[in-house]
């Protein structure tokens, strides 16, 4: 897969000479309601014998079109991510598209990147200040003004509700990685580096991975997980129970951590990079009265996730 990262004011020699079909939009996460529109793009591609690009953008358009200061935005997907899920797709990452007039944008980053057809989902926007401007998929014809087809993907619906990123961030905050793995057409994944902890896990016979977590993307609520564990480099993945909390049976004042504790694992991985697949949500954190108690509670979490990721190996 090609990679053109495209900054203004860009140089034209960067383009890839040819005819493309160019799929728009930010595609956070590439849930379902994405990969429609990537779908109906490579079938307008293998039809016109072009080439299929995507352009997407490396950050919420609304810190570059509002000005908005949001530097803790949670993204879905990492830049990383995105590209890993677009696989052979020709992917343009742009920035300071939202600066630009409607008229402006089209000519840029449609017409001078040869798209013979453009697609994207019925409410993409584009340009300067698009919700005043004209800057809609119902206006994109006449900016076109013939010169590259124009494709408009209806929303794709689950249970009668549109499938979007915002509904799967929902999801994620209460911990329904089961609805968003639904939504999304893939298990949510997040990655971090495994670093030093209290070790009050090994001590409990428990022993657990520490992560620290380096990307802007979001982490599912507070509670108790089934997890995949995959580290870098590696295909292989470990089964795991993942908690995310503040370890309130030993105090009150510890800030939140992700601490997995790998079934059949003992290594010492520290340092090492992993991958970690939230599949099913097992319970809320809970302050338990003394260690005799949480061990109880985790080997009952442990019988449970063994069940729930061996039906899934």
């Amino acid at each position: 897969m090609q990679v053109v990262k495209l900054q203004e004011p860009y140089d034209n020699n960067l383009i890839p000479e040819g005819p493309i079909v160019l799929c728009l939009g930010f595609f956070d996460g590439v849930h379902r309601g994405h990969q429609a529109v990537i779908r109906e793009g490579k079938r307008r591609a293998e039809k016109l014998g072009a080439k299929l690009a995507i352009m997407t953008l490396d950050r919420y358009p609304g810190i570059v079109f509002n000005n908005e200061a949001n530097k803790d935005f949670a993204y879905l997907s990492s830049e990383r991510k995105k590209l890993e899920l677009f696989e052979r797709f020709g992917v343009d990452l742009c920035e300071k598209l939202y600066t630009l007039s409607q008229q402006d944008f089209v000519e840029k980053y449609i017409v001078s990147l040869h798209a013979v057809c453009a697609v994207a989902g019925s409410d993409y926007t584009y340009g300067k200040m698009p919700y005043a401007n004209g800057g809609d998929m119902s206006h994109l014809e006449g900016y076109a003004n013939g010169r590259f087809e124009v494709v408009k993907v209806s929303h794709m619906l689950d249970d009668g509700e549109k499938i979007s990123s915002t509904r799967i961030r929902k999801a994620l905050r209460k911990g329904n990685v089961k609805m968003a793995a639904d939504l999304l057409g893939y298990s949510y994944e997040t990655s971090g580096q495994v670093v030093h902890g209290f070790e009050r896990g090994r001590k409990l016979g428990f022993p657990t991975l520490n992560l620290e977590t380096k990307e802007p993307v979001m982490i599912p609520s507070e509670g108790v997980y089934a997890v995949f564990v995959r580290f870098e480099g590696e295909e292989k993945r470990y089964m795991g129970m993942a908690s995310i909390g503040r370890n309130e049976t030993f105090g009150n004042h510890f800030e939140k951590t992700i601490e997995i504790n790998l079934l059949d694992f003992s290594d010492m991985v520290y340092g090492k990079n992993v991958f970690v697949e939230w599949i099913e949500f097992l319970r809320g954190m809970k302050k338990f009265s003394g260690a005799k108690d949480l061990i109880e509670q985790l080997n009952h979490d442990k019988e449970r996730t063994r069940k729930i990721l061996e039906k899934r190996n």
